[in-house]
């Protein structure tokens, strides 16, 4: 019976995380958030390589693909180390997931000349991943709270090429209880987002100083 609550419980955060969109838009951007617990079902190698084929793919300037990644699993030094790296408040949660990635980019192309969009390339990329992802039922909660220097030092990462984030990545699922209660009141949240006034401007740009809401 306890189980067929949590279950219960899970499949109504899941409904309740539904963006609750002004315009309708594509079903798995709609169901996509960022969890704080994980199932622990297992991630398989076929499935981190069918996350990477979507990242393999996506739009890059020049074609020069300059994201990188360090992915390891629970229970390894290399998934502590990156635990480490992370900071206070996302060590609390984060080890709930069977998955902890760093991501990067190459900073400059092979003529040695910088790579100005490199990093918008790396954006792309972890959006095709994030929605090849909400496909397979996995769910990743990319993170900015990451000490890139240490994740530098740690992983030994070579010189041109910048760890950026950190990425939480498992099934969705695992149980509420494994969260303190404040962040048990963060993964219940309504989500909120600005409306498309405050950042999409017709002919011109329109200032609009406005406190943004939680994300």
């Amino acid at each position: 019976m306890k189980d067929t609550e949590h279950m219960n419980e899970r499949r109504q955060l899941a409904l309740d995380k539904i963006a609750d969109n002004d315009h309708e838009i594509y079903a798995l951007l709609k169901q996509r958030y960022s969890p704080r617990t994980f199932s622990d079902r297992e991630v398989s190698d076929e499935d981190l390589n069918r996350l990477f084929e979507a990242v393999r793919w996506s739009a890059s300037s020049s074609n020069l693909q300059p994201w990188r990644f360090i992915y390891t699993r629970k229970g390894t030094d290399g998934y502590d180390k990156i635990v480490e790296c992370l900071s206070d408040f996302n060590q609390k949660w984060a080890v709930n997931a069977p998955i902890l990635m760093l991501t990067g980019y190459k900073e400059k192309n092979d003529k040695g000349d910088e790579n100005f969009h490199a990093l918008h390339d790396l954006g792309l990329s972890l959006g095709s991943m994030t929605v090849q992802a909400q496909y397979m039922g996995i769910a990743l909660h990319h993170m900015a709270g990451v000490d890139w220097k240490k994740a530098h030092k740690d992983f030994d990462i070579p010189d041109g090429y910048h760890i950026t984030t950190a990425i939480a990545l498992g099934y969705y699922g695992g149980e509420l209880d494994d969260l303190s209660e404040d962040l048990q009141d963060q993964e219940s949240a309504k989500r909120e987002r600005i409306p498309q006034s405050q950042f999409a401007f017709k002919d011109e740009w329109v200032s609009s100083e406005t406190k943004n809401p939680s994300f």
